[in-house]
């Protein structure tokens, strides 16, 4: 393979200044990749060993049978955890439909309408805040907002602390993702005698959508993994839920509940709803981007 070092040499001179300058940059180069390089390892050793340590302890008790089972009491063995499961889909499901709409809608407002304006800038400021908020103040609020008027728990009242969380990630995102559609689109649709919500909805949002899917999806992860928020909201059952407005189990609150207990069985159960998690959020963010990068102009 062709040495960077020995083509500058040879091209000024062993001895001229040029050539010394040459080495050092090609040197210099060389030694910030590798540095990069192993720092990037370095910063994947946390999330492997996390991958590793949950895959090693909640792989033993994962069969199809904790899908379809319900928790098992305190010191008993066996069971599942189905409920928690599907109330976690129902809840981020919930939250996903009460947060992407409008956090979508806001940002093409801001983009597309009134990129400059006083209300633009405010709902980017309030937005930044929202990110910073911790989840359990969301929980409190949804708990304020839902419960107290309701006089229940439910997984209504989760979806809406989690739409919360969900809203400012999938509105910046969404923001971001329009704005790098490029503005020769959108001149070539006026061009063509296409309307502004024509041109935004036809043009500039298909071509940001799998941006948004990205965005979308990390909101999703991160409501996925939430606890202090449905434990205000939701609560947790031990029977699968008949209804929206009533208790719900989650499996963030159940690896929290199975994790402090002094039974083997139960904080290996925990192990296992963490690892189905991992790969609930997983699976969600691949297929995202596996369907929506094919769509992608």
């Amino acid at each position: 393979m062709d040495n960077p070092v020995t083509h500058a040499a040879d091209f000024f001179g062993d001895n001229s200044p040029d050539a010394t300058k040459a080495i050092s940059r090609s040197l210099g180069n060389r030694l910030l990749t590798g540095l990069c390089i192993g720092l990037s390892f370095l910063a994947m050793v946390p999330l492997v060993s996390i991958l590793c340590l949950v895959v090693k302890n909640g792989l033993p008790l994962l069969d199809w049978s904790v899908f379809t089972e319900l928790p098992p009491a305190a010191g008993m063995t066996g069971g599942g955890f189905g409920n928690a499961a599907v109330g976690t889909l129902t809840m981020v499901g919930l939250g996903l439909a009460l947060a992407a709409p409008p956090a979508v809608l806001a940002a093409i407002y801001i983009c597309e309408y009134d990129p400059r304006g006083r209300l633009a800038g405010t709902v980017r400021f309030v937005a930044k805040l929202l990110t910073g908020i911790p989840s359990i103040i969301c929980g409190v609020f949804a708990f304020a907002a839902v419960v107290v008027v309701t006089g229940k728990f439910s997984a209504v009242a989760g979806g809406v602390a989690l739409a919360v969380l969900m809203l400012p990630t999938i509105l910046l995102t969404a923001e971001q993702a329009l704005l790098g559609v490029q503005n020769t689109y959108r001149e070539a649709s006026y061009g063509l005698g296409a309307t502004r919500f024509q041109t935004v909805f036809r043009v500039v949002l298909p071509g940001a959508l799998p941006a948004i899917m990205t965005g979308v999806m990390l909101a999703v992860a991160r409501a996925a993994g939430e606890t202090a928020p449905l434990v205000f909201t939701a609560l947790f059952s031990q029977f699968w839920a008949s209804s929206l407005m009533e208790p719900t189990a989650s499996l963030s609150v159940l690896i929290y509940n199975f994790s402090t207990m002094p039974f083997e069985h139960q904080v290996k159960m925990a192990w296992t709803a963490s690892l189905v998690l991992v790969l609930l959020v997983t699976l969600t963010n691949v297929t995202a981007q596996l369907v929506f990068s094919r769509r992608s102009p």
